[in-house]
């Protein structure tokens, strides 16, 4: 049974979406502030949390700034619908994904096993892998099974939806993977309209890929099609 982490300050709304997913089979815990959220994160009794962004004293987006600075556990944002910047903020410190309030409990649920089934390998292989159950990709060595990664030899720290993007962009480098696709396998979801999910994260890996000595990204805009993830000598 999977451990969730409700911190929402609404707390008639946060006891109804507990009741919910509690009788879709997983077990909540709700607190009501951003303080308290980041200290229940940090205690490691849970496997997922649901992060309000709007809350008084810590607000959500700094409550996501405190946990990603100790932890990796999956974090799923409730933003105001149509508010870009926290959602936009949310993604670049790392959060797994975001659902607009107000929100379906059947929404939510949906998400919350999208990012928990991430844990999975997300396609069958098809780059190569070497015997201690690594995926090669030039300079990137990741190891899918603990969500682990090297560049040039370097731990990388990345956030679960980063991994997952990123080991799906390694599994096909030197080809093209629509945006359609790395929503579909890498976030459990499909691609929605005007949906920039996507774009963020990969901005974010960027970062921590930086440029290579030619001055290019390794992950390159296909425009219209999708990403790629370049090779050595490509």
């Amino acid at each position: 049974m999977n451990k969730v982490l409700l911190v929402d300050d609404d707390v008639e709304l946060s006891a109804m979406l507990a009741e919910y997913l509690e009788q879709e089979g997983f077990a909540t815990q709700r607190v009501h502030d951003g303080a308290s959220g980041v200290q229940a994160a940090l205690s490691g009794d849970y496997d997922i949390v649901v992060l309000d962004v709007m809350m008084p004293r810590l607000n959500g987006v700094e409550a996501l700034r405190q946990i990603r600075a100790h932890s990796r556990l999956p974090v799923l944002m409730l933003t105001a619908r149509g508010d870009d910047i926290d959602r936009i903020l949310g993604l670049e410190l790392g959060a797994d994904d975001y659902v607009p309030k107000p929100c379906t409990p059947r929404e939510l649920v949906a998400r919350l096993r999208a990012i928990l089934r991430r844990g999975q390998a997300v396609d069958t292989p098809t780059g190569p892998a070497t015997g201690d159950g690594s995926l090669q990709a030039g300079a990137l060595q990741l190891w899918p099974a603990r969500l682990a990664a090297h560049w040039y030899g370097r731990p990388l720290e990345l956030t679960g939806s980063e991994f997952r993007l990123l080991e799906l962009l390694a599994r096909h480098a030197g080809q093209i993977v629509s945006k359609q696709q790395l929503s579909e396998v890498a976030l459990g979801r499909p691609l929605a309209r005007f949906d920039r999910s996507i774009d963020v994260h990969i901005s974010s890996i960027r970062q921590k890929l930086a440029a290579g000595s030619d001055g290019r990204s390794w992950i390159q805009t296909v425009r219209g099609q999708g990403y790629q993830l370049i090779r050595d000598g490509d």
